[in-house]
Parts: structure tokens; C-alpha cells; sequence
């Protein structure tokens, strides 16, 4: 049945790494997979612009059905796989609302950290501004603390409660990424606990980006808001 799929994806990239762990908690194996690069500008080749004509990754094709964003994918292999692998959604209405939260708002954290991460490569040197620098690690500093806040705070260690879930899916990457790019885990420690007790865990691990190898420093200085 994965043989079908296509992923087209980029190393680093929280979408993309997204999609790997589902296919992985489902199972699902033999699936085309390719690895594009960013540097290239292999995203805005035909081959994406064929099926994502935003020319974006990940870029994902089961059959004739195509499914270009990142969490609309994981949602749609849960469901069209639901007895296979890892059950990723909840049976308790309670946590299924709060994953389906957490899953949306996962955009935005990711938002907010790009805002301060892609700063200098998205605005031109003479139009720089050290206060709009300031104004987006502030606005990160906010987000990161609402996510620091909903770690640990329902029935279970996960993000939507007692069970590893797509919440966790679509969010731990975007963690991952913050911290490497230096979030400090003496500032936010429970998304540190969250962090380390995800990292390991076989689905995640068997595709860490290989590009991560060294820790950045642009996310050094945001500070937990009270």
C-alpha cells in the first residue's frame, strides 16, 4: 500500500520531519521517498511544482491524492490507516480536543520562531532594525512560555494526555528546532523534559536531520515570560 506514496522532502525541515514520523508510527514502509535540497533550490523544481505548485516541502502524493501540508498529511494517513501501527488519536474526547489544539497551533510557534531565526536572511541588510529583532525574540519568548506551560499539565506526559499522539507529532519537531537553535533549557526545563523524553523515541531518532550537527545560538537569549 505505501508503494503508492511519494514523499519529496528536505533534511531540517519540521514539515517535512513531520511526515517521516507518521509514515514510521503507521508502519507504512516502501513508500518513494526522496531527498531534495533547500541549498539547490531543488523545492522549486518541476518535479515539486508538478504537485505543490507553492513549490514547498514536504510535497506528499498517495495514488491521485495529493496532500502538499505537513499536518494535513499526518492527519490524513491516521486516518486513512487507523488500525495500523501507532494509534495516534485519542479515544477520549477530552484529549482529542486538546490534540487537535495543539496541532493547530503548532503553526503559529513555528511562525514565531522563524520570525527570529530567518531575520537577516529575509530582510536586506540596510533595512535591518535591531528593535524588530528585539520585538520577535519578545513575541517567541511569549509563545515558547505557553508552550512551557502546557507540558505536563494534563493527565499524562504527552501533549494531549497519557498517549503519544499526532499533537506530538506535529509539535516535537518544532521543539526540536528551537532547541537547535539554542533555546536555553534552563528557561523553558519542562519543554527541556519534554525534549529529552522524545528524542530517542524510534520514529523520531531513525530520521533526525543529519544537518543538525551543530547547535545554533539565535534562540540563546529568549526569555520565559511570566
Amino acid at each position: 500500500m505505501a508503494k503508492d506514496m511519494t514523499l519529496l522532502w528536505g533534511d531540517g525541515s519540521p514539515p517535512c520531519w513531520r511526515v517521516l514520523i507518521t509514515l514510521e508510527e503507521k508502519a507504512l514502509q516502501g513508500y518513494n521517498s526522496k531527498l531534495l535540497s533547500f541549498e539547490k533550490g531543488e523545492h522549486k523544481s518541476q518535479q515539486v511544482l508538478m504537485i505543490n505548485p507553492r513549490g514547498q516541502l514536504p510535497t506528499f502524493k498517495h495514488g491521485e491524492r495529493v496532500v502538499n501540508e505537513s499536518a494535513g498529511a499526518c492527519m490524513y494517513l491516521e486516518n486513512e490507516f487507523k488500525e495500523q501501527g501507532t494509534h495516534l488519536t485519542p479515544t477520549c474526547p477530552k484529549e482529542r480536543a486538546v490534540m487537535y489544539q495543539r496541532i493547530f497551533e503548532a503553526s503559529t510557534l513555528g511562525q514565531k520562531l522563524g520570525d527570529v531565526i530567518y531575520y537577516d536572511w529575509k530582510v536586506p541588510e540596510g533595512e535591518r532594525q535591531e528593535s524588530a529583532k528585539k520585538r520577535n525574540k519578545e513575541a517567541a519568548g511569549v509563545e515558547l512560555s505557553l508552550w512551557e506551560g502546557y507540558i505536563c499539565k494534563g493527565p499524562g506526559p504527552f501533549l494531549a494526555g497519557k498517549n503519544f499522539s499526532l499533537a506530538d507529532v506535529v509539535v516535537f519537531p518544532n521543539i526540536a528546532y528551537a532547541f537547535h537553535y539554542g533555546l536555553c533549557p534552563e528557561r523553558f526545563p519542562k519543554l527541556a523534559q519534554y525534549y529529552n523524553m522524545l528524542k530517542d523515541r524510534p520514529s523520531i531518532n531513525k530520521h533526525w536531520p543529519t544537518s543538525w550537527t551543530d547547535t545554533k545560538d539565535l534562540l540563546k537569549d529568549i526569555a520565559k515570560t511570566k
